[in-house]
């Protein structure tokens, strides 16, 4: 195939889902209620407490925040001011060595080489953007941040809806056959499809739903470009 960009999901495709469930949700379960109440009166804070208010549409003071926030991190809810606020979380943990982002041995030599081919590469990601970059630049094989011309969180859209993978294919400034779109799930492979991306689902593992329309890889290194 011709590619001349890749997109790519972390969760189940270049990380392992176990890092995210197991250690950066709970870190932020754990540590996202005191951090809120430290920094609520922050700028950048204080926007993602309002986005909350939007949200639900209800005027609801900082416990009341929190106990939205909560609920979302319970229920693994896909809402923009958690995520970001998650993220501002996770940045004050890997800054404190408290854990390292995930990325398996395939992807990072996966990645590394279709960067030095020329091949530019997205992440795409309901983690927002900032949880991305940290993630990438904190790992077991250094800052790979480098490698990526560009981050794509939910403010773009759903993952699962086809006009979001339109609007990333509007900012990359590319056709939809030279785009290759890599994700475990198959909603958002079965999305990226409708608007002409190429697609390759990642079996990582025997949790993952397989629908047939996809071509599957068990790791990067069966990827060709």
């Amino acid at each position: 195939m011709t590619v001349r960009a890749i997109v790519t999901d972390i969760e189940g495709t270049t990380s392992s889902i176990a890092f995210v469930h197991e250690v950066l949700f709970p870190y932020a379960a754990e540590h996202l209620p005191g951090f809120v109440r430290t920094h609520a009166d922050d700028p950048q804070v204080a926007e993602q407490l309002d986005a909350v208010r939007r949200e639900i549409d209800q005027d609801l003071d900082l416990d009341g925040i929190i106990d939205t926030l909560q609920e979302w991190m319970d229920t693994d809810r896909k809402v923009t001011p958690l995520k970001a606020l998650q993220g501002m979380v996770w940045t004050d943990g890997y800054r404190r060595g408290a854990f390292q982002g995930h990325i398996y041995e395939d992807a990072v030599s996966g990645l590394q080489r279709w960067h030095a081919q020329g091949i530019a590469l997205y992440i795409y990601s309901s983690g927002s953007v900032q949880a991305q970059k940290l993630l990438f630049a904190h790992t077991d094989a250094g800052d790979m941040t480098p490698l990526f011309s560009g981050y794509f969180d939910t403010r773009i859209g759903g993952k699962r809806e086809p006009a979001s993978y339109q609007h990333i294919l509007n900012e990359i400034g590319l056709p939809p056959d030279d785009v290759l779109f890599l994700s475990d799930t198959t909603e958002e492979l079965d999305a990226a499809a409708e608007v002409g991306m190429r697609t390759r689902q990642l079996v990582r593992d025997d949790s993952v739903q397989i629908s047939g329309r996809h071509t599957t890889a068990t790791s990067f290194d069966e990827i060709s470009i």
